[in-house]
């Protein structure tokens, strides 16, 4: 692993979800203020291949987006100096998604995002999912920052 990623318990450090929504395994490289290459190990234990589809499992579009988002969330949260603060970066939009190939049981899913725009409170990304350098899934999509919703 190259100086500029870093391991699960990292990245459980910067993102607020966990199991069974945690799509990111690792971090490859993370360049500040610009782009994040993060991994998802799929596996056939997830839990949405026992209905998606049985006997055919691919994993749905919309946890792609998920897991890109994931990914641009750690992205955003080291940029921004956010680590420990307590905030969180929320969906405000979706743009352009497109779906190329299926992702199946037993791939790394490659993940690639990287800032459109940046500001304090409102980040919009690009990204790509791949496997094997094929695409699987882009988008566009924006962020916004806030605090967690009170108890």
């Amino acid at each position: 692993m190259s100086d500029t990623g870093f391991d699960i318990v990292e990245v459980l450090k910067r993102l607020p979800h966990r199991y069974p929504l945690l799509l990111v395994d690792r971090v490859k490289e993370l360049v500040p203020d610009e782009r994040i290459h993060a991994v998802k190990a799929v596996s056939f234990n997830e839990d949405f291949f026992q209905g998606h589809f049985p006997g055919a499992p691919i994993m749905p579009g919309v946890l792609q987006i998920e897991a890109l988002a994931q990914a641009a969330g750690v992205l955003a949260v080291d940029s921004l100096g956010l680590a420990g603060s307590g905030k969180l970066v929320y969906f405000m939009a979706i743009e352009n998604a497109k779906f190329r190939s299926p992702v199946t049981p037993g791939v790394l899913l490659d993940l690639k995002a990287s800032f459109v725009q940046k500001r304090a409170r409102v980040c919009k990304f690009a990204g790509e999912a791949s496997v094997d350098g094929k695409v699987t899934c882009e988008v566009q999509f924006t962020a916004m920052i806030a605090d967690a919703p009170a108890d």
